[in-house]
């Protein structure tokens, strides 16, 4: 709940009060906004931040927005499993070993292609399709967790990058 989410409980008789409509009564004149100054006025823009540098000057000009979170997969699709021939398991060491993974990353499986062999497949992320494909060969699907554990992985570079 928020301030502006407040409003009085149902019954209530009180009606809100009117400012700014002459000098008689509590409201007028001035209308509780003291005397002279920025409090005063009317006429701020609402991206006024009290003479600190601006949001809009702050940010950088047309630079675009790189997210320090992003977890990215390297891809093996069901047919480069089929044409390899590593035996009834593979993982991420034996993607490795075939060169076709780099030395770090995560490996994310993908269902393009048709797989014949019931295989073991152990990866850090599977499609859909895949899982569905490789279960229907007569194989098995392992999840390995991310190295980071659960929630988000831990922002590249300086701490305060992109925020």
């Amino acid at each position: 709940m928020k301030v502006h989410d407040l409003q009085p409980p149902p019954g209530s008789k009180t009606p809100r009060r009117r400012v700014g409509r002459g000098i008689a009564g509590k409201g007028g004149k001035t209308a509780g906004r003291g005397t002279k100054g920025q409090g005063a006025r009317n006429n701020i823009s609402p991206r006024f931040e009290g003479g600190q540098t601006p949001l809009h000057r702050r940010t950088p000009k047309a630079k675009g927005f790189k997210n320090p979170f992003r977890v990215e997969y390297v891809v093996v699709n069901l047919d480069t499993l089929e044409g390899l021939d590593a035996g009834a398991e593979v993982d991420p060491g034996v993607l490795r070993f075939h060169g076709l993974v780099a030395k770090r990353g995560l490996v994310k499986i993908l269902g393009r292609g048709e797989l014949s062999k019931a295989l073991t497949v152990r990866a850090h992320a599977f499609s859909q399709g895949a899982v569905s494909a490789i279960e229907a060969a007569g194989g098995r699907v392992e999840v390995i967790p991310a190295p980071w554990g659960e929630g988000r992985p831990p922002a590249r570079g300086n701490a305060l990058t992109n925020r």
